[in-house]
């Protein structure tokens, strides 16, 4: 293939040569050497008024086949996460919908499946037992699903705690009605501003001392602790330090390949955004790692990490609009639309670098495809050469 494409740069222009499709091959069960969830984004319906403050439409069958795609790389899905677009545009009814669903192609195929629980469907909580009563609801409904339960920071609770008592008192109570135990999401202030201070402080240290307490005190209701603080310091501290038994998801989207494989004491499982935009590679790379091939393991997911960090880039928490580009990209949904109308959240050279990017990765099933699309883009944007 020798086909080429002219993309603009934060310095001017660029020829991409577009590289030949790998043939990745498909893992249809769990890899056993990991757990690994990838957090699934929603594919908006194009023809629905899905603009700012309107309600979510979804595209039902683009976002379902893209799970489909997701389990027949052997990963299980994160679902109704900050991915899929939790507080900045995915309303509860949304989440209801996407959850019930959701859990219905899981079982179909024999995957697995975690799903965020929060407090965002209520619109003002002005007490603690107010949290608590939303976050009961959350946790009731996907727990009625056959879903596991990620519990997921609350803006509300990070709004009105006086401290950390008021975070061990509403988590403490949750994780003592749980049915099975759930994943503890800690989503950081790079993913999510609203969020500054949790676990009532805010100092690193302090934090994470009031939040392995949680954790140690009701370990028994805790599969593991989802972190997202982009620091692989802090994460390999943090997963030495938790109880046994209790896994860490790494959620740190510059650092994971490192974080995955281990120091040979310790390692980290994944719930990852980015799997969603590298899953073939992250597919095959796990594999490697359950046959003990570190040099593979180390040569796949290491590819993968510059498209990663770039789709993460700052404003992390606008990493949205990339896993959906990257999406329409590689033709998995109809068109580059999103929930919120957020598809404008990130500039022409930000999404050209994805393309470059992927292509290098050879991430691209359809590389004419791909260029095509980015074409359109390119001239309804203004920005053809």
């Amino acid at each position: 293939m020798s086909a080429s494409l002219r993309l603009p740069t934060e310095d001017g222009w660029t020829e991409v040569v577009l590289r030949e499709p790998r043939a990745w091959p498909r893992h249809p069960r769990p890899h056993r050497s990991r757990v690994a969830f990838a957090a699934a984004h929603v594919v908006a319906d194009p023809l629905a008024d899905n603009s700012p403050g309107a309600p979510a439409v979804l595209d039902w069958d683009a976002t379902l086949e893209f799970r489909r795609v997701l389990f027949g790389y052997g990963f299980g899905v994160a679902e109704a996460m900050d991915t899929a677009q939790r507080g900045m545009g995915l309303d509860w009814a949304a989440v209801r919908e996407l959850v019930r669903r959701s859990a219905e192609v899981a079982r179909d195929h024999g995957a697995r499946i975690a799903s965020g629980a929060g407090t965002d469907h209520r619109a003002e909580v002005g007490s603690t037992a107010e949290v608590l009563a939303a976050y009961e609801e959350q946790v009731g409904f996907v727990e009625s699903t056959g879903s596991q339960v990620i519990v997921m920071a609350s803006r509300h609770l990070a709004r009105i705690a006086r401290g950390p008592e008021d975070y061990r008192e509403v988590y403490g109570a949750v994780l003592r009605q749980v049915a099975e135990p759930v994943v503890l999401h800690w989503l950081g202030e790079a993913f999510d501003p609203l969020l500054a201070g949790y676990w009532g402080a805010a100092d690193l240290p302090a934090a994470t001392e009031v939040f392995l307490d949680l954790v140690r005190e009701h370990a028994a209701k805790v599969d593991g602790v989802k972190v997202s603080l982009l620091s692989a310091e802090h994460e390999r501290a943090l997963r030495a330090a938790l109880p046994a038994g209790v896994r860490l998801y790494t959620g740190d989207d510059f650092h994971y390949p490192e974080l995955i494989r281990g120091d040979g004491e310790h390692h980290s499982d994944a719930l990852l955004g980015a799997f969603s935009a590298v899953a073939p590679a992250a597919s095959a790379a796990l594999t490697a790692l359950d046959e003990g091939d570190l040099a593979t393991y180390d040569a796949e997911m290491g590819a993968t990490l510059a498209l990663s960090r770039h789709v993460f880039g700052a404003p992390t928490f606008h990493y949205k609009t990339g896993i959906a580009f990257t999406a329409w990209l590689s033709g998995h949904q109809p068109g580059f639309s999103m929930v919120g109308g957020m598809q404008s959240a990130r500039g022409v050279p930000h999404l050209a670098r994805i393309f470059a990017l992927a292509n290098e990765a050879r991430l691209l099933p359809d590389p004419e495809l791909a260029a095509h699309r980015m074409r359109l883009l390119l001239e309804t944007s203004g920005a053809a050469s």
